[in-house]
């Protein structure tokens, strides 16, 4: 099993499609038996999944994270953990103990502003989080 966690200074960075660092955890059984810090080459919902894919993660902990983002990785088959907060190593240790909580239908905080709190298939167009679409689609 491999985990990523969106990372900032040994924090769950909150925003899946902003994150500038993954921190990846190899595990064996309940023990993590290697851990590494990665960037993403690219942004957007696919790219960051694709990267995930490319770097072996099978599992995602972070903090806020859209509806698109969420689709593209469990299209890439990536278990998703949203919606979770403080350190990263204490995260992966809750979850491999079996008591990490999380919420399963995370939301981003943006999403649900001006977007009738529809997070999945919205299109809110802001270059800076890689959303696709545009607002005036929207009207």
């Amino acid at each position: 099993m491999k985990i990523a966690v969106t990372y900032e200074k040994g924090s769950i960075f909150q925003h899946f499609g902003h994150t500038q660092q993954f921190k990846f955890y190899d595990i064996e059984g309940k023990e993590i038996i290697k851990e590494q810090i990665i960037s993403p080459t690219g942004g957007g919902h696919g790219a960051l999944a694709g990267f995930l894919t490319e770097n072996g993660a099978d599992t995602l902990i972070c903090g806020g994270i859209g509806g698109g983002a969420q689709m593209a990785l469990a299209e890439a088959g990536i278990r998703l953990y949203g919606g979770v907060s403080g350190s990263a190593d204490e995260a992966v240790r809750a979850f491999l103990e079996g008591t990490l909580e999380y919420q399963p239908d995370v939301c981003c905080s943006h999403h649900a502003q001006g977007h009738g709190g529809n997070c999945t298939g919205h299109s809110c167009g802001e270059d800076k989080h890689g959303c696709p679409g545009s607002h005036a689609q929207e009207a």
